[in-house]
C-alpha cells in the first residue's frame, strides 16, 4: 500500500496463509506498566490545562484541530473468506458512521505545520458484546493515523515523548513549522532507502490532500479469533486524482481544512477498510507498536467500503457537535475489537479520561450517539 524501494519478496496469497489465533497470551504486562499509565494521564492533563489556557477553550490530547466532519455509510462486503468474517465484518451489513479529520497533535497550530494527520469514524447502531466499559453503547470506533507505524514502541516510550512535548504548543508556528520541513526532508531521504522514521514522520508528514491519505490502526487489535492492523485507504477517483498533489499551507494557516471542506462539496469520497492479519507474533509484534508489519508477510484485505456523499463537513453546528460533543475513542469497541498492546492499555485507559475531562470542562455530557440523526447536518 506504500511504495518502499527495497525489495520484497511476493507475498503467498491469503488463503495459504496461516493466521495468529487470538489469545490472551498474546500480550505481556510490564510489572510497572499502571505506573507508567498514571504517568501518561498526569502529563495529558497538564498539557490540558495549558491548551485551555493558550486557546481558550478545551483541545483533544491528540487529532486536537479538526479539518472537517463527514457523515456517510460503511458497508460490510458480502462473500468475505471465513478469516475475514469476525465480529463488526462476520455478515454483509450496512451502518451509518460519522468521520472526523483532523491533525493529530493535540493542539491549535497552524497548517504550514506540516505534521502526521488523523481519520476517526463511529460506526452507530452496532450489535454484539462491548468492551465491560462500553457494555450498553451502539458505537464501534475506530482512530486511524496517516503514518502506518506509531513513534512510542511501548507506553513508556511514549510517556518520555509526551512528556517532552508538554510544552509544544507554547512553541510559536513559525517555529514548528521551519521543524517540520526539516522532518519531512529528512524523512523523505530515508524513505528513498526505504528506512523512513515514524518520529520524523510524525513531525513532517508530506501535506497530501487529507481525502487522498491511506490512514492506519497502527496499532493491533483483536480481529474476533485473530490479530490484524486496519487500513482505510481512498479509491475515489476523484480522490485518487489528487494523490500525487500536495496542499499549499504557505499562505492559508487551515488550508488542509479549506481543502478537506471544498472536497465534500463538490464530490463524493470513498475508501476501502482493509485489514493485515498477524501471522508471526516475531516478525508482527503486539507490543512493539513502533514495528512494522510487513505487507510481504501478510498482505492487507479488503473487507468494507466506506462512503460519504458530498455534504458541507463544516457547518457551524456540526462542528461544534462532532468537535467538542463527541469523542472519538479505542475503549468504545467491541470485545470482537478489543486493542491490544502496551500502547493500546494505556489508551484504554488514557482516552476516555481525556475526554470526560474535555467534554466536562466544555459543559457537554459524556454519552455516546445511539442514532445518526443526533449528527447535525
Amino acid at each position: 500500500m506504500k511504495a518502499r524501494n527495497r525489495p520484497r519478496r511476493v507475498p503467498p496469497s491469503p488463503a495459504e496463509l496461516r493466521y495468529v489465533r487470538y489469545s490472551a497470551a498474546v500480550e505481556t504486562i510490564g510489572p510497572d506498566e499502571d505506573a507508567t499509565i498514571d504517568a501518561i494521564i498526569a502529563s495529558q492533563k497538564r498539557l490540558h490545562a495549558r491548551n485551555r489556557e493558550i486557546f481558550g477553550r478545551p483541545v483533544r490530547a491528540s487529532h486536537g484541530k479538526m479539518h472537517g466532519a463527514a457523515v456517510g455509510e460503511l458497508e460490510v462486503l458480502p462473500n468475505l473468506p471465513p478469516w475475514l468474517r469476525q465480529g463488526l465484518f462476520a455478515e454483509p451489513a450496512r451502518y451509518p458512521v460519522v468521520a472526523r479529520l483532523a491533525n493529530v497533535p493535540g493542539e491549535i497550530a497552524s497548517d504550514a505545520v506540516a505534521t502526521q494527520r488523523g481519520f476517526s469514524f463511529k460506526v452507530i447502531g452496532v450489535p454484539g458484546a462491548m468492551l465491560p466499559e462500553h457494555a450498553g453503547e451502539l458505537t464501534q470506533d475506530f482512530v486511524l493515523d496517516s503514518g502506518d507505524r506509531f513513534a512510542a514502541g511501548t507506553a513508556k516510550q511514549f510517556l518520555a515523548n509526551h512528556r517532552a512535548l508538554e510544552h509544544g504548543s507554547q512553541i510559536p508556528d513559525g517555529v514548528k513549522a521551519a521543524v517540520s520541513a526539516a522532518a519531512r526532508v529528512g524523512n523523505a531521504a530515508l524513505d528513498a532507502v526505504g528506512a523512513g522514521s515514524a518520529m520524523l514522520d510524525f513531525f513532517g508528514h508530506p501535506r497530501v490532500h487529507p481525502l487522498a491519505e491511506a490512514y492506519f490502526s497502527q496499532t493491533p487489535l483483536r480481529f474476533g479469533a485473530y490479530i490484524a492492523k486496519l487500513a482505510v485507504v481512498p479509491v475515489g477517483p476523484a480522490q485518487r486524482a489528487l494523490a500525487d498533489a500536495t496542499v499549499d499551507a504557505g499562505g492559508d494557516p487551515d488550508a488542509l481544512r479549506q481543502a478537506t471542506v471544498g472536497y465534500l462539496r463538490e464530490h463524493d469520497a470513498a475508501f476501502d477498510l482493509r485489514v493485515q492479519l498477524c501471522t508471526d507474533l516475531d516478525r508482527m509484534p503486539v507490543e512493539d507498536a513502533s514495528a512494522e508489519w510487513g505487507e510481504d508477510e501478510s498482505p492487507y484485505q479488503t473487507v468494507a467500503r466506506l462512503r460519504f456523499p458530498r455534504q458541507d463537513a463544516f457547518t457551524p453546528e456540526r462542528r461544534a457537535h462532532v468537535d467538542e460533543a463527541l469523542s472519538f475513542c479505542v475503549s468504545h469497541s467491541l470485545a470482537a475489537h478489543r486493542p491490544l498492546g502496551s500502547i493500546n492499555r494505556a489508551r484504554l485507559r488514557a482516552y476516555p479520561e481525556m475526554a470526560r475531562l474535555r467534554r466536562e470542562a466544555g459543559g457537554h455530557p459524556v454519552r455516546e450517539p445511539r442514532s445518526i440523526a443526533e449528527i447535525p447536518a
